[in-house]
């Protein structure tokens, strides 16, 4: 589904970055970094929540601090290109902690890219075949381990100014 660019001014794109760096900010202290007062900052980041521009506010958490120290990055093929297969598979990989990102592709033998954030070998070998391969039309599987990860990203870049 695609969706076209939001028309934003130079003050939304300030929010945009200033939010993009730390969500945590009250709006008094938001507003006092984009020059605003109080109301017409809140007001306009109600109208970029209303509108999408801004989908969800939440924390980073590491999660080695939780124990989670293996990261798996994994192509799935799928058996059939149909409508069902698909929305199958992406309904019970929604509901799949271990599984932080997934995505449809193109371009590679495979369907999908899942991200996938476990304790362990021993845990993502559970993941793997207690619950990933077990899913209709799963019919192959190739995942790579993160060494080190380089570059860690949320915010986008906002374009204009």
């Amino acid at each position: 589904m695609e969706h076209s660019a939001f028309n934003i001014d130079r003050l939304d794109r300030r929010i945009l970055r200033v939010l993009q760096e730390d969500a945590g900010l009250s709006n008094l202290e938001l507003a006092e970094r984009v020059g605003l007062s109080p109301s017409p900052c809140a007001r306009r980041v109600r109208r970029l929540m209303t509108e999408g521009v801004i989908t969800h506010q939440v924390a980073m958490v590491d999660p080695k601090k939780l124990g989670l120290n293996l990261t798996a990055h994994i192509s799935v093929t799928m058996d059939r290109h149909t409508p069902e297969r698909f929305e199958v598979f992406e309904s019970t990989i929604q509901v799949l902690p271990e599984v932080v990102d997934c995505c449809v592709v193109t371009g590679q033998s495979a369907d999908y890219l899942l991200k996938a954030v476990v304790r362990d070998m021993t845990h993502y070998e559970q993941f793997l075949l207690g619950q990933l391969t077990r899913i209709p039309g799963v019919t192959g599987v190739h995942s790579s381990f993160e060494l080190r990860r380089v570059v860690t990203r949320t915010a986008v870049s906002v374009p204009g100014d």
